[in-house]
């Protein structure tokens, strides 16, 4: 009798403790509380996670809980633990959010261009992982400015969706036989999107835009007789279709995992009636060594329709793709980038400091040209170097970037690069 009710005895203590030696007692959750909070809703949070009051506390699903809530903007640390009150079970998740309502100030410069950036964005605004941005931009003494909202879920649901309305405009050298001519560009627009999510990693965007295009030719010429029409402008219509795939894991500034999207475009120039297609397919790759180093690889194809036109989409450009080039170097109607970078923690306390080391890879078809371009050694670009990253953990995406870049192939090509954000 005495062996029967050791056993019975054992058998149910062995059922009270789950891993991490908290009392489950066989039951399930009866609640959910998230505790830390001061700006994001628990309402929005719970859309992210899969245990449910009425499930059983599982720890291999609670960590993709945590991680889940660690990925989400707005979110810089969270953990997780069970407490037992009468015998009722209570998951409770802690969370340590980060600033998101942020100032927007970029500047930066190379040669005979100095430029800036001056707004504020919110990417948790109302608490709920939406986004809203307003900018003001100077930049060749020229005026731009950008108003973005975007909720990726209303209501929980999924489907979402983005408006903006935006004014740019910058100095665009446009390349003809007889050589490079300035143009003052401005393209006003607005657009709107529909996103529909299929889970937590992928989602489908569609949407469109009407904007009006116009090249005015600049003042100052490299040329003494420039060629090309004084000006020139261009209603359009946009229709864009969008598949992107997100398996990266934040923890904190160190990302693990991948991404990938295409992107499909069509635009219609109502006053020309001529169609134009563009597909890009853009990769994101992270990999962390150990706990203070991190490997980032963005490899960008593009191809667009190929008309022999000084006015092609894909450009070779410092802040774009190749650190150190200048400022549109080049144009073409397809591309293929491959940026690499290599980031070391020097140190990480309140603010964190990390060196880097990058090489930047080019190559493009000249408009009108043949995809053989692509691998043309006359088309390659390669730019090396190295730079710092000056971060505060405790508020989204705060990262100064100073970076120095040298071209490979021509050493007479090189420079700083500074902005705000990681580069990819």
């Amino acid at each position: 009798m005495l062996q029967r009710l050791f056993w019975i005895w054992l058998l149910l203590s062995f059922g009270a403790y789950n891993l991490f030696g908290q009392v489950v007692t066989g039951n399930l959750i009866e609640s959910i509380e998230f505790e830390g909070l001061k700006k994001t809703k628990s309402s929005f949070l719970e859309d992210y996670i899969l245990a449910t009051p009425g499930t059983n506390p599982n720890d291999s699903l609670l960590q993709l809980d945590v991680q889940r809530l660690k990925n989400l903007t707005g979110i810089g640390q969270a953990a997780y633990r069970i407490d037992t009150l009468n015998g009722a079970l209570k998951l409770v998740f802690d969370i340590e959010e980060v600033k998101t309502l942020l100032p927007i100030i970029n500047f930066g410069g190379i040669q005979n261009n100095i430029w800036f950036r001056l707004g504020f964005t919110d990417i948790n605004w109302m608490g709920r992982g939406q986004t809203l941005s307003s900018a003001y931009q100077y930049n060749d003494r020229l005026h731009s400015g950008i108003i973005y909202f975007r909720v990726p879920r209303i209501r929980g649901s999924p489907w979402g969706g983005s408006l903006s309305i935006m004014r740019w405009a910058s100095r665009e050298p446009l390349f003809f036989d007889e050589g490079t001519v300035n143009y003052d560009y401005t393209n006003t627009s607005f657009g709107f999107t529909t996103i529909r999510n299929f889970g937590y990693n992928r989602k489908l965007e569609a949407g469109g835009n009407f904007f009006i295009e116009n090249y005015t030719k600049s003042e100052e010429q490299f040329l003494e007789n420039p060629p090309g029409p004084d000006e020139a402008t261009q209603p359009k219509i946009l229709t864009k279709l969008e598949y992107a795939e997100d398996f990266i894991n934040y923890h904190f500034f160190y990302l693990d995992g991948f991404s990938w999207q295409a992107t499909g475009q069509n635009v219609y120039s109502t006053k020309d009636k001529v169609w134009f297609n563009s597909l890009i397919l853009k990769g994101h790759q992270y990999l962390m060594l150990g706990k203070t180093s991190n490997f980032a690889f963005r490899q960008v194809l593009g191809i667009s329709s190929n008309e022999d036109s000084p006015f092609a989409p894909f450009v070779a450009d410092s802040y774009v793709n190749l650190r150190g080039v200048g400022n549109r170097i080049d144009r073409g109607t397809a591309q293929f980038v491959l940026n690499t970078e290599y980031r070391q923690t020097i140190f990480h306390n309140k603010w964190a400091l990390q060196a880097v080391a990058f090489s930047d890879f080019c190559t493009w078809r000249n408009p009108g040209g043949q995809l053989e371009d692509l691998f043309d050694p006359d088309q390659f670009r390669l730019f090396v170097g190295g730079g710092i990253r000056l971060i505060y953990p405790k508020v989204y995406g705060a990262v100064l970037r100073i970076d120095y870049g040298v071209g490979v192939f021509d050493s007479e090509s090189r420079g700083f690069v500074i902005g705000f954000g990681q580069y990819f």
